[in-house]
């Protein structure tokens, strides 16, 4: 197993967000589903998302999706049934690999990693790109050897902290997370449209247990308004639905990602 000789690839998730293509601005992660609209053009869209977001999300579609919104689940359904699997998303980001222009995260429920093989994913994680996975349904009590097993691959492995989670619950998360920590602005599912009159008192409690760990907000997040309200909160901001929805309209997605920085950003160049 090869790896970086500097940074390990979750400290490359980190700097990424730290230091975003736009100072001054939080982090954009942009969350694509695998395989949507069909395999072929959503690495084309992989490749084209990553030159201009600071870190790339890509969602391997499964059929039961506990923490995804309609929106999410109707772009996975639709790569199924396309032939979208982990197998496959893997083929082509491996051979794209050269193209990517940041980092990349992997966010799959549990029980297809399980089918691929877990010691198998981390040397094929190298290969394919990715620098660490998100996985919501793998709770904190379940997750220790998959977070050790990251924590030696030099890997990411993002916890997950919603809004009702318990202060020492959120420390042990902080601490069980690496690359950054994902803080729910809602309870419920991603692309929500009702989020909490003011989800800030909560993104400042998941920074103040992240301490030097980077921290990034995810669901309800779809406009650069949205963005510029987070910064001095937290590090970086997910946009997933959002960002489907941009596809689903045949808008071009990194016009769509590029539209989400400040006006005086639009023009980014690459790391």
């Amino acid at each position: 197993m090869t790896r970086p000789t500097t940074l390990t690839p979750a400290e490359a998730v980190s700097r990424a967000i730290r230091t975003p293509r736009h100072a001054g601005a939080p982090a954009v992660v942009a969350f694509l589903t695998g395989g949507f609209p069909d395999l072929d053009t959503f690495v084309e869209h992989a490749v084209a998302v990553s030159q201009v977001a600071d870190v790339l999300e890509v969602g391997v579609p499964f059929r039961d999706p506990m923490a995804d919104g309609v929106t999410i689940q109707r772009a996975s359904h639709t790569a199924l049934d396309r032939g979208a699997s982990l197998a496959r998303i893997l083929e082509r980001l491996r051979a794209r690999r050269g193209e990517l222009g940041c980092p990349l995260l992997l966010m799959s429920y549990l029980n297809p990693l399980l089918a691929r093989g877990l010691e198998r994913l981390h040397d094929e994680a190298f290969a394919c790109g990715i620098h660490g996975f998100i996985v919501p349904d793998l709770c904190l009590e379940e997750a220790e050897e998959q977070v050790a097993r990251c924590r030696e691959a030099g890997l990411a492995f993002v916890q997950l902290a919603a809004p009702a989670t318990p202060d020492a619950r959120l420390a042990r998360l902080c601490d069980a997370s690496s690359g950054f920590v994902y803080a729910v602005t809602m309870n419920g599912t991603t692309g929500g449209a009702h989020a909490p009159a003011d989800p800030l008192p909560h993104l400042r409690r998941v920074k103040r247990h992240a301490g030097a760990l980077p921290v990034c907000a995810g669901f309800g997040i779809s406009t650069a308004d949205d963005i510029a309200g987070l910064q001095g909160v937290v590090d970086g901001a997910i946009v997933g639905s959002a960002l489907i929805r941009a596809i689903e309209a045949g808008q071009d997605p990194a016009d769509f990602v590029r539209a989400l920085r400040p006006a005086a950003s639009r023009q980014e160049t690459s790391r």
